[in-house]
């Protein structure tokens, strides 16, 4: 299959890692629609900056976490530009607290988005892919999902959860040509960071031997591999991006 072109949902891309993986996608040569929550804003920023580098783009509305959202996302795309090739999905959420403190609302608002919201849009995307018989769907899970972190227990579970999931996509839908992958950043230099004082960074810092934070670039890059032609034979994988964090 001809790689420029496809076209690739990516959620949660008003900023971040979402948004440096729809411009790197666009980069490519894919159209990309820039699914967001709530900031139209940032989401038409998206958009306008892809179109400034001659690419294609639609900003479109959904709360990935109700069915019926990522029905209607996976519609839009269908009817804009009749088919779906790639599904990434990015979108998360925190809510961070010891777990003796956490509420019941915390856990559910977490696992909701980062892992329910990953099985509605596989859910609302797989006929489609089925039918043309050619699918990459990625998600960005964490490296917290491999080791755990205290305070985030909702967060890591979420994360957790997304391996097992990936992992079985893989097998119902790998004899389809339809791969699925999972991208685990370490600690990234976004909005979630950027609240951290020095004295955390530099904890964190210490822990990583390649001895700093990430950029969305670099997680960007590695999805954009696993939705390319050379990453066919690649299916049912956890790659981290984390400057070796999780050895």
């Amino acid at each position: 299959m001809r790689e420029s072109g496809r076209v690739a949902i990516v959620t949660g891309a008003s900023r971040g890692i979402g948004r440096a993986i729809a411009l790197e996608l666009a980069r490519r040569g894919h159209v990309v629609m820039v699914n967001y929550r709530s900031n139209s804003e940032a989401a038409e920023t998206v958009v306008a900056e892809i179109e400034a580098i001659g690419g294609q783009a639609l900003a479109v509305q959904a709360d990935v976490s109700q069915m019926a959202d990522a029905n209607s996302l996976a519609k839009t795309a269908k009817d804009a530009f009749g088919a779906i090739h790639i599904l990434v999905n990015n979108a998360g959420i925190a809510r961070d607290g010891l777990l003796m403190r956490m509420s019941e609302a915390d856990w559910d608002a977490v696992l909701s988005t980062n892992l329910k919201g990953a099985f509605n849009c596989v859910k609302a995307v797989q006929r489609t892919m089925l039918r043309q018989r050619w699918g990459r769907i990625i998600s960005i899970g964490s490296v917290v999902g491999l080791s755990g972190n205290a305070g985030q227990a909702n967060y890591a579970a979420a994360k957790a959860g997304l391996v097992g999931f990936t992992k079985a996509v893989a097998r119902e839908l790998g004899s389809r040509k339809i791969t699925a992958n999972l991208v685990a950043p370490g600690f990234i230099e976004t909005d979630m960071t950027a609240v951290l004082d020095d004295k955390v960074r530099a904890a964190a810092c210490e822990q990583i031997p390649l001895g700093a934070m990430g950029q969305p670039e670099d997680v960007a890059a590695a999805v954009a591999f696993l939705v390319s032609n050379e990453a066919a034979y690649i299916t049912g994988q956890v790659l981290c991006v984390d400057g070796g964090m999780a050895m």
